[in-house]
């Protein structure tokens, strides 16, 4: 179920977004989380991979780090992604605020995460807040990707590309 976060509202995330924390990511090829990372890197987002495990490997060309503490302090992370169970998402909220400062505009939970007391909780802070969505699929659906691949948008335009 949709989260009542606008497409006007998505477009303007997926435009402004350069540099994308994503939390829970996984280095294996067939996790959701890595065809995500992939195609984020893939469409000029710069993906900055987050988990303890794969710690120090590399994907996309930037490090996997243990946590968002971990990522550099020049590095201006404007999104984090969370891959993680929503018990997980007030503490990786709490440290997303605390760590990245300013430059964090957006909190995106992916599909199946929801925290109402943690998304309230970004927002009384300034934060957009999506939830239960996929980036992907987002840009995707509002770039026009979805709809040349055959695939019923409810986005009704004679032009090729709704992002221009």
């Amino acid at each position: 179920m949709p989260d009542g976060t606008s497409d006007g509202e998505l477009r303007t995330i997926l435009k402004q977004t350069r540099v994308i924390a994503c939390v829970g990511i996984s280095p294996r090829a067939v996790r959701p989380s890595y065809f995500v990372g992939r195609y984020l890197s893939m469409r000029g987002y710069r993906v900055i991979p987050v988990n303890p495990v794969a710690a120090g490997q590399s994907l996309w060309g930037e490090t996997v780090v243990a946590s968002l503490n971990d990522i550099p302090y020049d590095t201006p992370v404007d999104m984090v992604d969370i891959f993680r169970r929503p018990e997980f998402v007030p503490e990786i909220l709490d440290t997303a605020m605390s760590r990245l400062g300013d430059n964090l505009k957006t909190i995106w939970m992916q599909i199946g995460v929801r925290h109402a007391e943690a998304a309230e909780q970004a927002r009384r802070a300034g934060l957009r807040v999506v939830q239960d969505r996929c980036p992907k699929i987002e840009y995707q659906r509002l770039s026009g990707e979805l709809r040349n691949a055959g695939i019923v948008t409810h986005i009704l335009s004679s032009r090729l590309s709704v992002w221009d």
